[in-house]
């Protein structure tokens, strides 16, 4: 497929439900290829490939679900090189995948944890392993990364997993925007706040293993540990809209080679992690200049 400069192809993982799947069809409705990378195709999200397969009818875009299970460097290897075999390139890829669990931290056995940091780590480490031979030998691409507001911002307690994973996540693709510059890469990390409605995530978030010790810490905080979800839900504005997120991803896609922010919030809840996030940005940038790394950043690499 020959890129014209404003269609691209485009990956997006985790997604057979929530920011991950607005994500494609708001990137299919810009008029990109985009595939939407889904674990289990053919049994547990075989309604989800169904459903997308008729939004592409519906709306004649160009959206197809590819078998993808980030904790799986054979399955992150397959989705690539058949994206590349029916296009010949690949241009984004957006890092979405994961998983989020609700509990007191040391009801959580460390195989508990290990398991999330695989999915919302190791999972984006295989898929660029499997992805950037293709966009460094293009010298051109971008990873957006659909980071958390949670890294910076306000950190409620009960999520601690799911947090820690993604301040990984986080520190990760900082380290990559540097690395990838040279070869025309660009990183992009989008900061959704605690979106409570649009997506699955309180819904099917993981408990802690350890029964005796979850409910010993519920006893002490009780109703606290039940209300979460809806003292989150109310700072959110009522207009807020979960696929505000995905359309800043489109819109991100859109924007040229080096002119991209490093982040973007998208956070209705306002908890704090715009503010934090253009210190610690700001503060990085300039000791980059002080070791002589200009030529690392770009014009968005901080506020």
């Amino acid at each position: 497929m020959k890129n014209d400069g404003t269609r691209k192809v485009i990956l997006v993982t985790g997604a057979s439900s929530g920011i991950g799947a607005l994500s494609v069809r708001a990137l299919a409705r810009a008029g990109h290829t985009v595939y939407a990378g889904i674990r289990q195709t053919t049994t547990r999200n075989a309604a989800a490939v169904a459903e997308l397969a008729r939004y592409g009818t519906d709306h004649q875009v160009a959206v197809h679900a590819v078998e993808l299970d980030v904790t799986s460097e054979d399955s992150a290897d397959t989705a690539v090189e058949r994206i590349l075999a029916e296009h010949g390139r690949l241009d984004v890829v957006v890092h979405n995948a994961g998983h989020m669990v609700l509990g007191a931290a040391e009801a959580f056995t460390a195989e508990q944890l290990a398991d999330l940091y695989d999915v919302n780590v190791l999972g984006a480490q295989r898929v660029n392993r499997a992805a950037l031979p293709q966009l460094r030998e293009q010298g051109s691409g971008l990873l957006v990364w659909i980071g958390s507001s949670s890294t910076r911002g306000g950190c409620p307690p009960f999520l601690a997993p799911y947090f820690a994973a993604k301040a990984a996540m986080d520190a990760l693709a900082v380290s990559y925007a540097a690395e990838v510059l040279p070869f025309g890469v660009d990183t992009a990390i989008v900061v959704p706040g605690a979106f409570t409605t649009g997506t699955n995530h309180f819904a099917n978030a993981g408990a802690p293993a350890d029964r005796d010790r979850a409910e010993a810490y519920a006893q002490r905080h009780r109703p606290l540990m039940d209300d979460l979800a809806k003292r989150l839900a109310a700072l959110i504005p009522p207009d807020a809209d979960v696929s505000d997120v995905a359309e800043a991803v489109a819109r991100l896609v859109a924007m040229e080679h080096g002119t991209r922010p490093l982040r973007t919030h998208i956070d209705p809840s306002r908890d704090g992690s715009e503010v934090v996030s253009a210190v610690a940005d700001r503060v990085r940038v300039d000791f980059f200049r002080r070791i002589g790394l200009d030529s690392l950043l770009t014009s968005g690499s901080s506020l």
